[in-house]
């Protein structure tokens, strides 16, 4: 990784970082010995910085199996064993958003509020650097201000976008987007999809409708769902991606506004509870913030 890169990732994760790792450090070196308490404490340092019950349950038991293998007795080695765990979770693999195959049509979906907008817009200008040809469809069309929002990132990221009136059919927009895509050759569609999981019927209604339009008129695209969810609102966030997961299958998620939150420990929650990696996390407010997820930086990054 980009030594800029892995600085703006570790800038963005100094609240995580104090929360979480900080604390640990602290606490193994006033540790004598790898006790009950040692785990009692470090499980409640785990669950604060939002990892989760379940998941800190997992990692405790872990750490306790790589302790006895490994006949660790000083506790200041623990940090290296926990490290391992928290990779082994998380996997190895690097997150790329460049398309696997094209053409590609990319579903972005998420309640209000969590970002999407902005990491569409993101997202678009990255693929738009890396030489794609990008369009972006406005079919989040129940919110006044999302069509307008999505237009100004349109320009900033200087792709285009396709777009109807507030209120009109999003499956409609989609199929416009779908046949300009075509006919400009682009290698990427994005499209902007409502989230309204409050009413997870119409919600699930209007994605069958959408992927019904995506599989008669772009049979040949490669398809994927990425969820956004918004790192600030920690356990809350894995309770949301779970009722979008009975809603429609999820590729990937995008968690957002990292820098600005102390829960970060919640990309390790996502993985083991609900195994939909992590492709893009956003640790700042500029253009090329969003960047792609590598758990390997990002551990060593938290450490």
């Amino acid at each position: 990784m980009l030594k800029g890169f892995f600085d703006k990732l570790k800038n963005g994760l100094e609240k995580t970082k104090s929360n979480l790792t900080g604390k640990i450090s602290d606490m193994l070196t006033s540790a004598v010995s790898i006790d009950d308490d040692l785990y009692e404490e470090l499980e409640e340092i785990l669950i604060t910085a939002d990892i989760g019950v379940e998941t800190t349950t997992y990692i405790i038991d872990k750490l306790k199996e790589k302790i006895k293998e490994q006949k660790i007795k000083d506790p200041s080695l623990i940090n290296q064993c926990l490290k391992e765990v928290i990779i082994d979770i998380l996997g190895d693999e690097k997150n790329s958003i460049e398309p696997e195959k094209t053409p590609e049509i990319i579903l972005v979906i998420g309640v209000n509020g969590v970002g999407k907008t902005t990491s569409i817009g993101k997202m678009s200008s990255k693929l738009k650097d890396s030489g794609n040809k990008v369009i972006m469809a406005a079919a989040d069309t129940f919110r006044a201000a999302a069509i307008d929002q999505l237009e100004v990132w349109s320009r900033r990221a200087g792709v285009d976008i396709i777009k109807h009136q507030e209120g009109s059919d999003p499956a409609a927009v989609i199929f416009d987007a779908i046949q300009a895509a075509k006919a400009r050759k682009a290698e990427v569609l994005i499209c902007d999809t409502a989230g309204r999981l409050h009413n997870k019927k119409n919600l699930m209604d209007e994605l069958s409708k959408i992927n019904r339009v995506i599989e008669r008129e772009y049979k040949e695209a490669f398809k994927q769902t990425l969820l956004v969810l918004d790192a600030t609102t920690g356990q809350n966030a894995v309770q949301q991606a779970k009722q979008f997961t009975e809603v429609c299958p999820i590729d990937g998620i995008i968690l957002t506004k990292l820098d600005g939150t102390a829960k970060g420990g919640i990309v390790i929650s996502i993985k083991h509870s609900l195994d939909i990696p992590v492709k893009l996390i956003g640790v700042g407010e500029g253009i090329d913030d969003l960047q792609e997820f590598c758990s390997r930086d990002f551990v060593e990054a938290l450490f």
